[in-house]
């Protein structure tokens, strides 16, 4: 899927279904906020996360008592409507971090999503075990592209999957973590993604607009509390069992 279609489907159906619930005009205030590192993931013992060594924040939109997230590399904050932010253009990472917690936000509301806020603590651990137990129940043993390291994920899918990472953070990329290459995103991610059976991608990719690269005919799993409204609204594949 081209991914500007992506998007304007994306936005057609938020705009939809806040016309229905007749939340479109009225002056209702979405504030966004960049969490601290203590008030995002907690003080979980593993201190390789990409959100504690500060490549990218976690933006939270809050309305009528409902939070929604997405991490990004461009963090700020904003205040306005919702049809202000409907009509906003999307020309760089922090307007689509805005766009996407506020989507997440006014879909937990709805109850059209769930699970919008990141666990914490050693919940990353967990929800990395119940991964592969998901991935062997469904899938089997796959080769796995895992798109974004998420340390405790590469940590138990490299033990019971061959697994290839791709990411981002050019401080990461050559590094060897678990006995698997950090392999560079902007020029390996075609060659990986035909290498493997089974693509496991962060939810931030919605938020990166990179998310269509993996739209393809080839089973994903797309995990994180970023990509929680856009899997409702999409029916995309989604495994977030310990956020909130």
């Amino acid at each position: 899927m081209h991914k500007c279609i992506f998007y304007e489907n994306l936005l057609e159906k938020f705009k939809k279904i806040v016309e229905e619930n007749e939340l479109l005009n009225e002056q209702i205030s979405v504030k966004g906020r960049t969490l601290n590192t203590q008030e995002a993931i907690g003080n979980p013992v593993r201190k390789d996360y990409p959100i504690i060594k500060g490549k990218e924040k976690l933006m939270q939109a809050e309305f009528r008592g409902e939070r929604g997230q997405a991490f990004t590399d461009m963090p700020g904050e904003f205040t306005g409507t919702i049809e202000e932010i409907i009509n906003r253009p999307i020309q760089t990472n922090f307007d689509r971090a805005v766009f996407i917690s506020t989507l997440n936000a006014v879909c937990k509301y709805l109850n059209i999503a769930d699970r919008s806020i990141h666990c914490k603590d050693e919940e990353p651990e967990e929800c990395a075990k119940k991964l592969v137990e998901h991935i062997e129940e469904k899938y089997g043993l796959p080769k796995i592209a895992l798109i974004g390291l998420q340390p405790a994920m590469l940590q138990r899918l490299s033990e019971n999957f061959h697994v290839r990472v791709v990411d981002l953070d050019k401080e990461k990329i050559g590094e060897e973590k678990f006995g698997v290459k950090i392999e560079n995103a902007e020029e390996k991610t075609e060659d990986v993604l035909n290498w493997c059976e089974l693509i496991v991608a962060t939810g931030s990719t919605c938020a990166n607009d990179t998310i269509t690269k993996f739209l393809t005919e080839k089973p994903v799993i797309f995990f994180g509390t970023t990509i929680s409204g856009s899997a409702a609204l999409m029916n995309l594949n989604r495994f977030c069992p310990c956020s909130k």
